[in-house]
């Protein structure tokens, strides 16, 4: 069986992430416990050796992240007893640093698996670098993460954006690597668009009802996209045809973790009307590379075997049905979650050696920062410089696509 090391740095790591900067004790107060006693279903085949108490954190309240994680945590109780605290994370780090610092056992994250794997943006900080994160299972909904365009901009192409307003959230590189991936479709970049910025999510939507920009970076089923559709501007959504290669390979060298989709919900959106585009998993449900493998095999299994208990909670929620998953992503999954898959027939050959080139990808990149951090620079912008730097080199040496060779 692969391992991957470095354990050891990590529990550095998440010592140095308790101090009086990190941010555990302020998502107290947004716990939600499930914590109603239940009963074991006669019909279970078996009873999971899991703790009676489980915890993971989530996107914030309201979220479909959130929502789903509630809905699964309905069943763990309804079924086995057994309680699962789910807490809401107001962004990417407040999400992950009650995982890297072992307050919970998983996390349903989304997108910014990768970015803290990769160790880019703001997991190159001194405090985080590259995690070993790896994957139980994901959720692939009947929703595409796409650009939208103010309809009366009669924009049709993503190469008809040139010139055009285009939004850039501060501080949220999801949002605008996203952003960027679908102006590589269309052959630009940043330098061929007039760049606004906001400082939220909900601005950028606001931004473009009001007439400050002409297109935002979304999920198809997000609110604010319903609210652009009632505007007066009205709502039209950008093609990445998934037969074009060229805009595919653009797309990919900016966000591999963007894979083909139809989606069929959303404003203007239908399975008569679906929108050829892409996606990538949300949530990914999460864990560290040293949590134990019997819990991550029995957490698995028990979502799998119990998809018909909370299928229906959440409109996201048919994305974690066993025939809309991706187990071929950017992300490796974890050696007992692959015990599982394995188990009842749908993890190949093909699909192991994929996810031992990641697992190799996580053990070169933390080679690469125990060597940065070796170095004592104390600057933060010198440090984050040279990181750079040595992690594009030792991953072309490794032979991988370090993908990002700088950032802002």
């Amino acid at each position: 069986m692969h391992r991957t090391p470095c354990s050891a740095m990590l529990r550095n790591r998440c010592n140095r992430a308790k101090g009086p900067r990190g941010i555990i004790t302020l998502l107290a107060p947004f716990i939600l416990t499930l914590s109603f006693a239940g009963t074991v279903s006669a019909q279970q085949p078996a009873s999971p050796e899991l703790p009676r108490q489980l915890a993971w954190t989530a996107y914030n309240l309201g979220t479909t992240g959130y929502n789903q994680s509630v809905a699964i945590g309905a069943m763990l109780r309804d079924r086995y007893n057994i309680t699962l605290r789910v807490i809401p994370g107001q962004n990417d780090v407040s999400r992950l640093l009650p995982l890297v610092s072992n307050r919970v056992q998983f996390s349903a994250n989304g997108v910014a698996t990768y970015f803290a794997q990769e160790g880019v943006y703001q997991f190159a900080d001194p405090q985080w670098g590259p995690q070993a994160l790896q994957l139980l299972m994901t959720s692939n909904g009947l929703s595409n993460q796409a650009v939208a365009v103010a309809a009366d901009t009669g924009v049709t192409s993503f190469a008809e954006l040139r010139g055009r307003r285009v939004p850039f959230v501060r501080a949220a590189p999801a949002l605008n690597i996203s952003m960027e991936a679908y102006l590589a479709c269309g052959g630009l970049t940043w330098e061929d668009v007039e760049r606004v910025d906001f400082p939220g999510y909900e601005a950028m939507w606001e931004g473009v009802i009001n007439g400050d920009v002409d297109v935002a970076f979304g999920t198809t089923v997000s609110g604010p996209t319903r609210r652009l559709e009632a505007s007066p501007r009205g709502i039209a959504w950008l093609p990445a045809p998934h037969d074009d290669e060229a805009c595919w390979q653009g797309m990919h060298s900016v966000a591999p973790y963007f894979t083909r989709h139809m989606a069929t919900r959303g404003p203007g959106i239908s399975d008569e009307q679906p929108q050829e585009a892409g996606t990538y998993p949300y949530p990914a449900l999460i864990a560290q590379s040293t949590q134990d493998e019997e819990m991550v095999y029995w957490m698995t299994r028990v979502i799998h075997e119990n998809f018909d208990d909370f299928k229906d909670a959440d409109p996201g929620a048919i994305g974690w049905q066993l025939e809309r998953q991706v187990f071929d992503w950017v992300v490796p999954y974890h050696a007992g979650a692959v015990r599982y898959w394995r188990e009842i027939g749908v993890w190949t050959d093909e699909l192991d050696a994929h996810n031992q080139s990641l697992l190799e990808r996580q053990r070169v990149l933390a080679e690469a920062w125990e060597e940065a951090e070796s170095a004592g620079i104390r600057d933060r912008d010198e440090f984050s410089e040279h990181w750079q730097q040595l992690r594009a080199q030792r991953l072309e040496a490794a032979g991988f696509d370090p993908v990002w060779e700088t950032w802002d």
